[in-house]
């Protein structure tokens, strides 16, 4: 199972929580490929909205959505995040983001919009999601207003998901019997990128990716020793001193066989722990891959201390503050324990699942 950065709750030291930065959908849309001239003559990105009023929701009970905005366009969401970079074309052009009443935030999906005729040139527009889905149908009225019908109260739920949630719980989740039939004005892009910058805020704190502050060829050092007066604040907290680093091992082993233009995709890392019962350094590889804002590390049997199969056992890697790593470890996936025991089965029942690491010279992760 992914470990989704919303689960980062309690940081060992840090005591503080890790804001949710959800997955993101979508990729760069090609400049040339804007083809529905009457949403965007000039191949621009388009933008429609509309914020419905408190006596206009009074009027609409059953009408949930609050704010609504759909952008034609390229992709307002997705930015550079770990994930090694790419050149394919996902063809989303439709965005949709709405705000139920009471929401801080709003939903948003994506889709591929054209003509449903066989030449794409003519016709009703429907913008399509996977799983041949329909996101909404599209229209201008005469004043240049974009239509939105077709809309499903499920658009932002799984297929099935109304014999899986129940019905109460999936009338919920759904958009309301009313939400469909948007009449939008035109608006500045801006007006829309910002609207979808609401999603997922940027957090200029966290700075560059680790893909990028990190690199192929780079050593480096990060870690934590924790004093008698934290640990005796945290008697749950097994770990004494922890360190996460690529030396010249992990850095030859990425030269012979990994690929920079890929990213951190097949980086070696070593994690070293030093528990309160055990004096002695204790030291597991894992080999990582760029998913959404985060490294997914499983465990390697590769200049390890364990040799059994230990592939499932992961831990998480993200860029905090200031320039700090942080480490999550949901699932016992660190040498605290034997990675080959029972014990080592379930979840980390301890202070041990979440580290705050600052960066240190290469000499303080020497063997």
């Amino acid at each position: 199972m992914a470990f989704r950065v919303g689960e980062w709750k309690t940081v060992a030291g840090a005591g503080f929580g890790v804001a949710l930065l959800g997955a993101l959908a979508g990729s760069a849309f090609a400049d040339d490929a804007l083809k529905l001239t009457e949403l965007s003559p000039n191949g621009a990105d388009a933008c429609f909205g509309r914020i419905y009023d408190a006596a206009h929701l009074k009027a609409h009970p059953k009408q949930k959505v609050a704010r609504i905005f759909f952008l034609y366009g390229h992709d307002p969401v997705s930015r550079p995040n770990e994930e090694p970079p790419t050149n394919s074309d996902s063809s989303y052009n439709g965005f949709i983001a709405t705000t139920v009443r009471g929401a801080k935030a709003p939903e948003w999906a994506s889709g591929w919009c054209n003509h449903e005729s066989e030449d794409g040139k003519s016709g009703s527009i429907r913008c399509g999601m996977d799983c041949d889905r329909t996101m909404a149908s599209l229209k201008l009225d005469d004043k240049g207003r974009l239509i939105l019908t077709d809309v499903s109260a499920d658009l932002y739920l799984d297929a099935g998901s109304e014999d899986e949630l129940g019905e109460a719980e999936y009338d919920r989740q759904a958009l309301g019997s009313e939400d469909d039939n948007f009449r939008l004005d035109p608006m500045p892009a801006a007006t829309c990128q910002a609207e979808f910058a609401r999603i997922d805020p940027i957090d200029p704190a966290l700075g560059t990716p680790l893909r990028e502050r990190l690199k192929p060829d780079q050593a480096f050092c990060y870690g934590r020793d924790y004093d008698a007066a934290h640990l005796g604040s945290h008697p749950d907290q097994l770990t004494q001193s922890i360190r996460v680093f690529r030396g010249p091992v992990e850095l030859a082993s990425f030269a012979s066989g990994g690929d920079a233009a890929n990213w951190p995709d097949g980086a070696d890392i070593a994690v070293t722990v030093t528990t309160r019962q055990k004096s002695a350094k204790v030291t597991q590889t894992y080999s990582c891959q760029g998913e959404a804002d985060q490294w997914r590390c499983a465990a390697s049997s590769k200049m390890s201390d364990f040799s059994c199969d230990i592939a499932q056992k992961e831990i998480f890697l993200k860029r905090g503050v200031d320039g700090t790593m942080m480490l999550a470890n949901p699932n016992s996936a660190l040498a605290i324990v034997d990675l080959c025991s029972k014990a080592a089965d379930g979840k980390t029942k301890s202070d041990d699942k979440v580290y705050r690491l600052q960066p240190m010279s290469q000499s303080a992760c020497a063997p």
